[in-house]
């Protein structure tokens, strides 16, 4: 009996802590209910105009600066303008499957920041109130759960447009969104060993010191790589590559639910930046240890300021992506995140149970387990630049069989494809020569067709 007492004791900790949501007044709960989903629509609108003036201004340009200050009323013209557009629906399409879908897509992302702490407990209109709508025991795994719920919104919007090019972005879409998933999953077990919770605020408290950012370093890596992954965004935004799919799983979409889409992607990008905020950065406490020498930083209401300002370090780092690095082949990243994301999360699991075990057991200190985390960061980029076997089946032509009644495929050159600029063509001399009686102002081209030779 006392040995299970003492196994349950740090649970009955943990829910102690708990005890401070679920006794809010109706219309309080109303009220951050109401706040959570004015501020996302609003920094969805401020994320859609800073991207736009940071890649131009990647690109030496300008960017919108017209409607409003500094152009920030651009995103609202646009989603005026989108909104007043015609709404078109494909003869072949789902009608009810293709209407619901957005919403499908798009109401999972205001859920997820439910749990989300946004400040310490403050006086709201004269009540105390955490500044967070809610928080549960598995507070963690409920955003992963609520998220997952969008792909089926991309799903469905492929399959039910009636269109091959929107059913294969939507397959691809999925089976980025599921595999990248578990990559980051694998990356949260660690900070859950360490906080001894999976409360968002939980974790936001067990990071008072030292941030899990810089103990574990690696997850923290892993998450920021599969975050970029889950929301199809750039170098990973391969389903909705127009070169090939024309707009992906939304092209047969128009009006508010092409908007709809759009305003899910945004938000989505919201939220894994605010989850990565509170499970790496330490949530809403003050930065750079500002609290050492003010001792208000992380009180009140400054600590909101702490935290969209981490939020919004993440979404300028989503910008960056997109305006500096290429896209990747669909097959390339799909096999980095199964050949080289999980693998090592699961390794780097392993690596930190062992640490937890040995500080709890052997007792030596958290700089010890911080050397050896970087010596295993160090190993793991190694290994991910060794390359991969290539067979001998691989490099030599593959002459494919003729089609009955067509014409057969020619191999491929020795060597593979042929890289750089094309040969130039030569012509023979008295192909050059002009026809008599043809219009044209040259009849002699001998030497033009020698200098090409």
């Amino acid at each position: 009996m006392t040995d299970m007492t003492v196994l349950l004791a740090p649970m009955a900790a943990d829910y102690a802590e708990l005890d401070a949501f679920g006794h809010d007044v109706w219309w309080i709960v109303v009220v951050k209910a109401v706040m959570i989903f004015v501020v996302l629509v609003l920094l969805t609108l401020f994320n859609i105009w800073w991207e736009r003036r940071v890649v131009a201004r990647m690109q030496q340009r300008i960017g919108p600066n017209v409607h409003g200050p500094f152009g920030l009323l651009q995103s609202l013209a646009d989603g005026v303008k989108l909104a007043l557009k015609e709404d078109l629906t494909p003869k072949a399409a789902d009608k009810l499957v293709f209407v619901l879908a957005p919403v499908i897509a798009v109401v999972p992302a205001f859920v997820t920041f439910a749990v989300i702490p946004f400040g310490p407990e403050v006086s709201f209109f004269g009540e105390r109130t955490p500044l967070q709508l809610t928080d549960m025991p598995v507070a963690v795994l409920f955003v992963m759960a609520i998220a997952s719920i969008g792909i089926y919104g991309i799903v469905l919007g492929g399959w039910s447009s009636g269109s091959t090019y929107s059913l294969l972005g939507g397959l691809r879409s999925s089976a980025q969104m599921i595999s990248y998933e578990v990559a980051m999953g694998l990356a949260l077990v660690s900070v859950f060993m360490y906080a001894g919770s999976m409360s968002t605020s939980e974790i936001v408290a067990a990071q008072d010191d030292w941030w899990f950012g810089l103990i574990l370093l690696p997850s923290f890596v892993i998450y920021t790589i599969a975050m970029v992954g889950e929301t199809n965004r750039a170098p990973f935004d391969r389903p909705e590559a127009e070169g090939e799919l024309v707009g992906g799983f939304h092209t047969e979409y128009s009006s508010l639910k092409f908007a709809l889409f759009f305003l899910a992607e945004y938000i989505n990008m919201a939220t894994v930046s605010a989850l990565a905020t509170t499970l790496f950065l330490g949530g809403w406490h003050a930065p750079f240890w500002i609290d050492e020498v003010w001792a208000g930083a992380n009180e009140g209401y400054w600590p909101v300021l702490w935290f969209f300002g981490k939020v919004l370090f993440f979404i300028f780092i989503f910008i960056w992506l997109r305006g500096s690095l290429p896209r990747l082949r669909y097959d390339q990243f799909m096999a980095f995140g199964w050949k080289r994301l999980i693998p090592i999360a699961l390794v780097w699991i392993v690596a930190v149970a062992t640490m937890r075990v040995a500080h709890d057991d052997l007792e030596f200190d958290s700089r010890t387990a911080l050397i050896a985390g970087g010596a295993l960061m160090v190993v793991f980029v190694l290994l991910l630049m060794i390359p991969e076997r290539k067979s001998s089946d691989d490099d030599a032509p593959k002459v494919a069989a003729a089609r009955s009644g067509g014409y057969p495929v020619p191999p491929m050159p020795a060597g593979g494809p042929v890289r750089g600029a094309a040969r130039p063509l030569v012509f023979a001399a008295s192909e050059l020569v002009a026809t008599p009686g043809t219009s044209g102002t040259s009849t002699d081209t001998t030497n033009v067709g020698a200098n090409d030779g």
